[in-house]
């Protein structure tokens, strides 16, 4: 239904299918289909968006590739679990996944989707999550690997470990935090300005 109303709207469409029976009879309707595991697939070089309805147990993993910030990825609308929408694009509290992804990319539910819409019906309810790349992301992509370093610190000893605590007093009042918060009390754009403050100081 998705590549259907795609294609009639004069996308150019690339139709990813993992199951071989329902690949084949895809190719009989659409001219561009591949039979392939979304986790593993090769992703465009060029600017891409992405229009799916993702497996609710496979959801992470294939996030975490298009969201990976040295990928083209504009925009992507995915139909996920509902609980998982929620969780990720959730201001608080927030989650050491997210606070990474959401240097890059902005992440809000659209719309949700009871179980009833689907054929066969889920044992849960979904709904719409929409990804857009923002236009200025509030880390550098060349410095996502220290990043993810440092909110994973952060995130399991707390900004204490990561951030001088002269810093966290100084920064207190300017960014809207408490000074004893636990990680998860922070959001994208404050770990993000933490993280600056931090490199900033070690130049």
């Amino acid at each position: 239904m998705l590549t259907r109303a795609l294609a009639d709207a004069e996308a150019r469409v690339v139709a990813v299918e993992i199951d071989g029976e329902l690949a084949q009879q895809l190719r009989r309707r659409f001219d561009h289909v591949i039979r392939a595991d979304a986790r593993r697939l090769p992703l465009p070089r060029d600017p891409f968006k992405v229009v799916a309805n993702l497996p609710f147990d496979g959801a992470t993993a294939i996030l975490r590739r298009l969201l990976d910030p040295s990928r083209a990825l504009v925009t992507a609308d995915v139909i996920v679990e509902w609980r998982f929408a929620e969780k990720r694009a959730a201001v608080w509290p927030s989650t050491q996944l997210s606070t990474f992804w959401g240097a890059w990319f902005e992440l809000a539910i659209a719309r949700r989707l009871p179980r009833c819409v689907f054929a066969p019906p889920p044992s849960v309810d979904a709904a719409l999550l929409r990804v857009s790349r923002r236009k200025r992301p509030l880390v550098e992509a060349a410095d996502h690997g220290r990043y993810g370093a440092f909110l994973a610190r952060g995130y399991r000893d707390g900004p204490r470990a990561v951030v001088p605590w002269p810093t966290l007093k100084r920064l207190e009042a300017e960014l809207g935090f408490d000074r004893h918060a636990a990680p998860r009390d922070l959001d994208p754009a404050q770990w993000a300005e933490l993280f600056r403050r931090v490199v900033r100081s070690t130049l």
